[in-house]
């Protein structure tokens, strides 16, 4: 059986948050109001990197500013994003770092706390297959709710849901695989339950919390050229 590796996106692969450049690319374009949504956009990012925002909170503060739309009225909106936004900041040696997986023969997946419908692109883009992210709520008439759809892929839900992922694939669950095949990249300490379910976690630019816990349990950290 081929490896297993799992990256996260945001401040992992990218140098900066999906979720964060959205809120400011739509402040940009007219969509938000930058006075009344700045703020809360900023506080919102701080108070995931403390680990102090609830899972929900975090997750439909983002995909709120998708409800009332389909996915269709947004696509050009979120084209234009992931060109001139996300894909400019993706560095070489997060591409680098994929590459080496694919290379192996690993099997590669994109696990990410921020919603499907900005992160496909971006997966695609990096050419990783496998996507796992936090779900959209659809109403009768196919547009965004704001709300939530089934488990947010983000913290102790990473695990949940990769898991059900592999399951539905006919794959055995994290546990199931051969020692060390099962690798997991994050700068987060929100990863801790990802990373720990990992066989082996490595913790990428990390954050000073996930730092600490790396030189606890002697995890590498990998450094890339951002």
């Amino acid at each position: 059986m081929a490896g297993l590796a799992l990256f996260d996106l945001d401040h992992t692969l990218l140098s900066g948050d999906s979720d964060v450049l959205w809120c400011d690319f739509l402040i940009d374009c007219g969509e938000l109001d930058r006075a009344s949504f700045g703020p809360r956009n900023a506080d919102m990012e701080a108070r995931y990197k403390a680990g102090t925002v609830g899972v929900r909170e975090f997750s439909e503060f983002f995909i709120g500013t998708l409800a009332g739309r389909t996915p269709a009225q947004w696509a050009p909106v979120r084209q234009r994003f992931a060109v001139e936004r996300v894909f400019p900041r993706i560095p070489p040696d997060a591409r680098d770092l994929v590459e080496r997986h694919r290379a192996a023969g690993d099997c590669l997946v994109l696990t990410t706390a921020t919603n499907r419908f900005l992160t496909e692109l971006t997966a695609q883009h990096l050419g990783i297959e496998h996507l796992i992210a936090t779900d959209c709520a659809l109403d009768a008439q196919g547009r965004f709710t704001g709300a939530v759809a089934g488990t947010a892929n983000m913290r102790d839900g990473k695990v949940t849901r990769l898991n059900d992922w592999l399951r539905a694939g006919g794959r055995p669950p994290v546990s199931g695989w051969p020692a060390g095949s099962v690798v997991a990249y994050s700068d987060s300490l929100n990863d801790l339950p990802l990373l720990s379910a990992a066989h082996r976690a490595v913790a990428v630019d990390p954050d000073p919390r996930l730092a600490q816990v790396a030189a606890e349990r002697g995890w590498p950290v990998l450094r890339l050229r951002r």
